[in-house]
């Protein structure tokens, strides 16, 4: 975890409390997919636009800049701090404001899973999504031309599709052998670390 990030705490979204297995996770999701679309300015950056993934429990959420920043020692960290799972919600490849960056963020995970295959933790701890890019929508604006905004409801539909597969790979799966997993959500909240750098190195 980036140690300079600032955590909030937020109340847990509702989903159906019989769907959660009640293990702690950790998801590092791109900052500019799945939200309106916006042209530069010289006002800064807003404050990014979380999906309502609907977690029927508490999560630990990293918004990163790009995810094709990631390192491993991010996601091994990740699980060595309690995470039973860990996911990575990316841009569509073709729209990533990095180019490369979740085309990047796709190989890493390939390695991942593959050391944590050696290890003995498995390789479906952890997991790749996608979600809408915005960078042809940011770049039309900035040119002046017209965007097709997404659709919240369409946004929303993606997300549940994607804690619904978590939810599910989570039931499937046997406790982490790297300790046992602490009670999550013991304090009913759900921790956002989000890491508001913008550079434009994405290695």
């Amino acid at each position: 975890m980036n140690p300079d990030a600032a955590t909030i705490s937020v109340q847990p979204l509702g989903a159906p409390e019989q769907a959660s297995p009640r293990r702690p996770i950790t998801v590092f999701l791109c900052a500019n997919c799945a939200r309106p679309a916006r042209a530069a300015t010289s006002a800064g950056y807003p404050r990014p636009v979380v999906p309502n993934f609907g977690w029927p429990w508490p999560v630990r959420q990293a918004l990163v800049s790009c995810t094709g920043r990631l390192q491993p020692e991010h996601v091994l960290k990740a699980f060595e701090s309690g995470s039973e799972a860990v996911c990575m919600v990316a841009c569509q490849d073709d729209n990533c404001h990095y180019l490369e960056g979740s085309k990047r963020c796709a190989r890493r995970a390939a390695f991942l899973r593959s050391m944590l295959e050696e290890i003995g933790l498995g390789g479906d701890r952890l997991m790749l999504f996608h979600l809408p890019g915005t960078a042809a929508e940011d770049m039309a604006l900035g040119s002046g031309r017209p965007v097709e905004a997404f659709s919240a409801a369409t946004v929303d539909l993606l997300a549940a599709k994607i804690r619904d597969q978590v939810v599910a790979t989570l039931r499937a799966l046997p406790p982490s052998p790297l300790h046992k997993a602490p009670a999550a959500g013991a304090d009913g909240d759900t921790h956002e670390e989000v890491e508001f750098s913008h550079d434009d190195n994405c290695n």
